[in-house]
This record gives structure tokens, C-alpha cells and sequence, in this order.
């Protein structure tokens, strides 16, 4: 291979694929868009304020985008279908599309150097990339995806073969999956060997209130080990696969001047506020984790909710795949989790104010009756992904602002049998039956909130209330 870079995988813009113009020094294959479906999340967050919204729209918005914007790159050249790039920051205030680029490195050198030749773009971005930690590596390029072409294949045997990889040192001792695996570039400076794989991000999800933010008005507490931090909604606790720089973790380390950085213990959505616990130190992360797996550790949210709820414990199952939205049954299911929470208590409030809504890009997602709202608090006593948003929608009370969940509620109650694993679901003559209908219903859901929806982790504590902190008050009392 006398090329500086393969490109082994081309952009993914608007959900679908285009092959990246690279310099003549280097070769570039198509990957599939079912390959790449991986990295782009439909339900991404967009930056934007209050609007209205239900599934239909939202879907018929995406696709008319994608159609236009995929037409858009047929006429135009490949190097002008990207944005001009000078840097990261500051923040921009829309969302870039999902572009993600596949590199097998055949001549060696620094990191930053490669990937600015290879994909065309200037040093300051590719040193902002690694930065962000949007830029990762492995020493033997991953297996393919079952649906990649030939040519894929024939690139990946030329780069794996067995007589190739036994000349190359630094595998020495590992199995090939172990040489597989990646990591993250840290410094710009880092050499990269032939038969190196890159994998570039080169437009990182975004959190443009990141710099809204008083962060050192946010902190609750900081103790020896920790600091206790009252999130802001519409910011990340530990950052995204492709973006550690503007998180929580990251602003609350400057915030209070620390050299060494905060590290996560445990997560709450973006579009959630509230409590969240940062550990100082290593061990302390280790501590923390170790206590919420033996259930040392309570929390109490607040949610806001377009319809009441009845006190008690209320239980769900809830489908074992990690992807939004989260699918639940109300009846047991093998193989699904556990998930439950106790409604401590629900009481009747006026429903927020646009004022209110707008001031926190609450999302109007088209709720029919906005009159009253219902403020419950909750006692968490499973901690799944989105549990309380499904838990809360499933029992068509789904949380004010939540524009994934919202729809699917709406849709559930003008539609009743909809949902197939609601309290009316229909009996499928046979699986494939039954995919549709799942299919059908994972449809009716919306895209992930912008910034804020009704939800708030309002108390945190531990080792029997020796450790006890709360929240301010919620977006929707300010």
C-alpha cells in the first residue's frame, strides 16, 4: 500500500453515505449505511427552543431533510459538501450532520499529521478533535460488518493477513481481538504505526449551554473524595463517545480550580437536572460504584407530569437492548429487566407558563389539555435508561417536554392496541406480525429533547443519610 492513509469508510450525512474526496495520495472505499447505523442516532439532540411537535411531523421533517440535503451533495463536489473548518470552539449554536471517518494508516507518522492529509483537514480542527476525544485507534483494523463489500473484505485481509501481523511488534503477545480493540488518541503528537486503524469524529455532538452556565453556582458540595454538582438540563454528566470536553465532569473540575479531573460515578439524562455525584479520586469512583451496586445509595427525583399517577410501587419490564427509545411491558417478559419505582407522592400544579417554557427550550409536544401538570416525587428503586420517561408514558402520564416519549403516549391513547406490549395489546398471528408492530410502535416516538423536560434528580444520599444533598428548585418553580 503506498498510500499515506486508507479511508476504509466514508461520511454518514443525513442518513446516507457518500464517498469522501481525499487528497490523490490516498484511496477512499464506501461502507454501507447499515454499517455505520450504528453511530448515527436518529434522536440525536438538536439545539433549538420550545416548538411544536408529534411523531408525524418529526418524521416527515427528517426525512424531507435528509432527501434535500442528500440532493444538495449529489450537485456539488465532495469538497464542497463539507463545511469550511477552522476549529471547535467556539460552540456553534446548530447541529452539524453525523459525519464519521474509517482510516487504516500504511505509512507511519504523527496522528495529526495522517489525519489532516487524509481527510483534507486543517491542523488546529484534528488538535481540537483529540481534545474533545473524538478521535480513537486500534492496533489491527475491527472485523467487518456481515453486509461490508469486497472490496472492504479484500482491504481488511491485506491488512490482517497472518505474515503481515507477525512482522509488526507491538502485537506481540496479544490475539488479534485484543489488537482490535480501541482506544483514545490523547496527544497530537502520538506515532502511529502501518496497520493502524483510526476512527475520526469529525463532527462531535455538541453543548452549546455548556457555556451558559455558572458552573461554581451549580456545585453543592465538595467534600474530600467528591463534589456533589446540581446539573444543568441540556448538559452531559461524563461527555459522549465523541466529546469529553464539554461536559459536566470537565466544568465543574475548572469551576473550582482542580488540576486533577473529576470522574463520573453515575448518570443522568442530558435533558435531566439535578444531583449528581463526581468522584475526586479513582478509588472513590471505585467506592461510589460499589455502593450503588450493593443499593447504598437512594435517589428521589421530582418529575412533572402531564397526567397524575397513583402513589405505590409501579412495575415494568423493560426491553434488554441499548438503544432509544426503551421499549417496556407491563407483563413479565424473559430475558427484559426489572424496573421499578415508588410514587411517594403527586400533586396537582399549574401547568408551566410559554414564558417558563421558552426561558428552558421546554418543548411543546402537543399534549391536548395544558391546564394543571402533576409534580410527583419518586423514590428510584431500579436504575435503568429513561425508566421514569417510559414508566411515566406507559401509564400515559408521560413528563412535560419529553418529545421522545410524549408522542408515543399521545399515539397510545387515540389508538389503544398500538402498543404492542401495552394493557391492550392484540394477539400476533406470528413474529414477523408482531417485529411490525414493535417496528410500527418504536415509530411513534419522537427525538430526544433539546435541553429540559420535566425532570429533576432532586435529593441524593448514602450510607444510611450520612451523606445527604438536594437540589435547588426545579426549572418549573423558577
Amino acid at each position: 500500500m503506498n498510500s499515506v492513509a486508507m479511508t476504509v469508510a466514508s461520511m454518514l450525512f443525513a442518513g446516507g453515505c457518500r464517498i469522501l474526496a481525499v487528497p490523490a495520495a490516498a484511496r477512499a472505499i464506501r461502507i454501507p449505511r447499515a454499517a455505520l447505523s450504528s453511530h448515527h442516532n436518529k434522536h440525536a439532540p438538536s439545539w433549538g427552543c420550545r416548538s411544536s411537535h408529534n411523531s408525524n411531523t418529526a418524521l416527515a421533517g427528517e426525512a424531507e431533510f435528509s432527501t434535500t440535503d442528500a440532493g444538495n451533495l449529489t450537485a456539488t463536489s465532495s469538497s464542497d459538501s463539507f463545511p469550511k473548518y477552522d476549529r471547535l470552539l467556539p460552540c456553534p449554536s446548530h447541529k452539524n450532520p453525523p459525519r464519521i471517518e474509517h482510516l487504516v494508516i500504511s505509512e507511519g507518522g504523527p496522528v495529526l499529521e495522517l489525519i489532516c492529509k487524509a481527510l483534507d483537514l486543517p491542523p488546529l480542527y484534528v488538535s481540537d478533535l483529540i481534545q474533545f476525544g473524538a478521535v480513537y485507534y486500534a492496533l489491527v483494523c475491527p472485523q467487518p460488518p456481515p453486509n461490508a463489500t469486497e472490496e472492504q473484505i479484500r482491504v481488511f485481509k491485506e491488512v490482517t493477513e497472518p505474515s503481515v501481523l507477525r512482522k509488526r511488534a507491538s502485537i506481540k503477545g496479544k490475539t488479534v481481538r485484543e489488537a482490535q480493540k480501541t482506544f483514545r488518541v490523547t496527544h497530537v503528537d502520538q506515532f502511529v504505526e502501518p496497520g493502524t486503524y483510526l476512527r475520526v469524529h469529525v463532527h462531535p455532538k455538541r453543548f452549546p449551554r455548556s457555556y451558559e452556565i455558572d458552573w461554581r453556582s451549580r456545585i453543592i458540595a465538595v467534600a474530600e473524595s467528591y463534589v456533589v454538582l446540581d446539573k444543568p438540563a441540556g448538559t452531559s454528566v461524563g461527555g459522549t463517545t465523541d466529546n469529553i470536553e464539554e461536559s459536566c465532569a470537565t466544568f465543574a473540575t475548572r469551576a473550582l480550580g482542580m488540576t486533577t479531573p473529576l470522574m463520573t460515578t453515575h448518570q443522568i439524562d442530558n435533558c435531566t437536572e439535578g444531583c449528581v455525584v463526581l468522584a475526586r479520586t479513582k478509588d472513590y469512583c471505585s467506592i461510589f460504584h460499589g455502593k450503588i451496586r450493593e443499593k447504598k445509595v437512594k435517589k428521589l427525583y421530582l418529575a412533572l407530569a402531564a397526567s397524575p399517577l397513583p402513589t405505590g410501587i409501579i412495575t415494568h419490564y423493560m426491553r434488554p437492548i441499548n438503544m432509544a427509545p426503551r421499549l417496556i411491558s407491563e407483563d413479565f417478559i424473559k430475558g427484559w429487566h426489572l424496573c421499578q419505582l415508588e410514587v411517594l407522592e403527586c400533586r396537582k400544579i399549574p401547568w408551566p407558563t410559554t414564558a417558563i417554557q421558552d426561558k428552558y427550550c421546554v418543548e411543546d409536544c402537543g399534549w391536548p389539555s395544558q391546564d394543571y401538570a402533576y409534580e410527583c416525587k419518586i423514590n428510584l428503586l431500579t436504575g435503568k435508561t429513561h425508566q421514569i420517561r417510559a414508566q411515566f408514558a406507559a401509564y400515559k402520564a408521560p413528563l412535560i417536554g419529553d418529545s421522545m416519549y410524549m408522542p408515543a403516549a399521545i399515539a397510545d391513547v387515540s389508538n389503544p392496541g398500538l402498543n404492542p406490549f401495552g394493557k391492550y395489546k392484540k394477539d400476533f398471528s406470528s413474529e414477523s406480525e408482531k417485529e411490525t408492530a414493535v417496528v410500527n410502535w418504536m415509530a411513534q416516538h419522537g427525538k430526544e429533547p433539546s435541553v429540559a423536560i420535566g425532570l429533576q434528580a432532586c435529593q441524593i444520599s448514602w450510607d444510611d443519610d450520612e451523606h445527604f444533598y438536594e437540589a435547588g428548585l426545579p426549572w418549573w418553580r423558577c
